[in-house]
């Protein structure tokens, strides 16, 4: 079997756990990144770094407006993929994202190897078509996301011959556009969750119902709906807290004006543990996000032993199972929000035991992706694919 090439123009976990997976066993090439550092887990001599891209992208991020930033990001990627094109060995297969590498994708076919899609959100048309419907509804002046970027990850599904998905939600785009069952991979996250574990003792009887989000706030969040339930709430319980992480979308802002007379508790956020601290001062979790490809902070919050408010578009919602560790509402239904908060509102403040985490963590182990993914390679190549 040909070796593997990893692109990508930043560092994140489940790039760096494909490229872990792939040299642990020996089937690594390159891990090809648009930073000064590569990862831990993979040598320095398979490591290939442009540390420029990564500092464009790190000033963009710090003296520019979100949605400005996310523009200077998806404009690098063009530069990223040229660059790239000169680290791959075309004969190799290649893991990559939407736009990251879509010269490298077209060289990697040519050559006679596989292209895979890690395919971190939904297919680009359902992703394009969901937020601009969005943006429609809430009167957002932005674009719903950078249109070059939209178009290069339109193209880059041209050569695609397989896709990584994280998420039922994201296979099933895909499967509506045109891809076969075949093509797609189904590997969740992995997700490291020995910081996230539940408290130790019984909820505190005077502490009013908590609902908590700790992700980016923002139109793909949904949240919108989060406030509006929250204020629908509030009439049933006068005393009910909601609290969030100053993490604010360009998108939400003219949205987060509507709702000033809300009594919001901001929180700074911080590292794992000092989310896991703030998770378990919490009750509910609630993410009515309208696209996903995996949300970690799902997750975490179900270790944590909190239920899960989300939508059939956040990926994690595969682990929910209703009634037992969460609910799941249809999309853009603030009521829907409500109703599943009073719900479990009253679950939660009958209960006198100390909470339990709701997920098994075994699931999202980093083995258990691992083991996934040799498993659909290992597929792929009976069939005589790769």
């Amino acid at each position: 079997m040909n070796k593997f090439s990893v692109a990508a123009p930043y560092r994140t976990s489940y790039y760096n756990d494909y490229a872990v997976v792939l040299c642990r066993n020996g089937m690594l090439r390159n891990y090809i990144l648009g930073t000064r550092r590569g990862c831990a887990g993979v040598p320095r001599e398979l490591t290939k770094l442009n540390p420029e891209v990564g500092l464009v992208r790190t000033l963009a991020g710090k003296f520019l407006s979100t949605y400005r930033g996310e523009c200077v990001r998806f404009a690098t990627y063009p530069w990223f993929d040229r660059w790239a094109l000169k680290k791959i060995t075309t004969s190799d297969h290649i893991i990559s994202s939407y736009g990251f590498a879509n010269e490298c994708f077209k060289a990697t076919r040519a050559a006679g190897g596989k292209t895979f899609l890690e395919a971190g959100n939904s297919h680009p048309q359902q992703f394009g078509e969901i937020m601009a419907e969005e943006h429609v509804r809430w009167s957002c002046a932005l674009p719903p996301i950078y249109p070059p970027y939209q178009q290069r990850a339109l193209r880059m599904m041209d050569d695609v011959d397989f896709v990584l998905s994280p998420s039922r939600y994201v296979s099933d785009s895909f499967l509506r556009r045109g891809f076969l069952p075949e093509q797609i991979i189904y590997n969740p996250f992995a997700c490291d969750l020995t910081r996230f574990y539940p408290a130790q003792n019984p909820r505190p009887k005077n502490r009013p119902l908590t609902i908590i989000h700790t992700g980016m706030l923002g139109l793909r969040k949904g949240t919108p709906y989060l406030l509006e339930a929250f204020r629908i709430v509030k009439k049933r319980h006068p005393s009910a807290r909601l609290i969030l992480v100053r993490q604010i979308h360009d998108s939400i802002k003219p949205v987060l004006a509507r709702y000033q007379d809300l009594p919001i508790e901001w929180s700074p956020g911080g590292n794992h543990q000092a989310l896991s601290a703030l998770l378990r001062e919490a009750d509910l979790f609630v993410m009515p996000t309208l696209e996903e490809g995996f949300a970690r902070v799902l997750s975490e919050a179900l270790a944590c032993g909190l239920p899960v408010i989300t939508t059939a578009h956040s990926g994690v919602n595969d682990f929910i199972v209703p009634e037992t560790n969460g609910e799941i509402v249809p999309l853009r239904d603030a009521n829907a929000v409500a109703e599943a908060i009073f719900k479990w509102g009253d679950k939660i403040m009958a209960n006198e035991q100390p909470p339990v985490s709701l997920i098994d963590p075994q699931q999202l182990s980093f083995d258990a992706f691992e083991h996934r993914f040799l498993d659909g390679v290992s597929r792929l190549a009976a069939e005589n694919r790769l």
